[in-house]
């Protein structure tokens, strides 16, 4: 999957993000997306999403 691509990116799914105080570090969060923040279509460093537990993260 494309996570810099909003289309690619449904609520319900099961995705994997990095969530922003991890960027540097590079840890992986997995959680079911409950809904997709990023308005635009594209996004270049993935597209943010909260997740059913609460965390903030770009897909990757």
């Amino acid at each position: 999957m494309d996570g810099t691509k909003r289309s690619n990116i449904n609520i319900g799914d099961t995705v994997i993000v990095v969530q922003k105080q991890h960027q540097t570090s590079g840890i992986l969060t997995k959680g079911v997306v409950k809904k997709i923040l990023t308005n635009s279509a594209t996004h270049p460093h993935g597209i943010k999403v909260l997740l059913e537990s609460g965390i903030v993260g770009r897909v990757k």
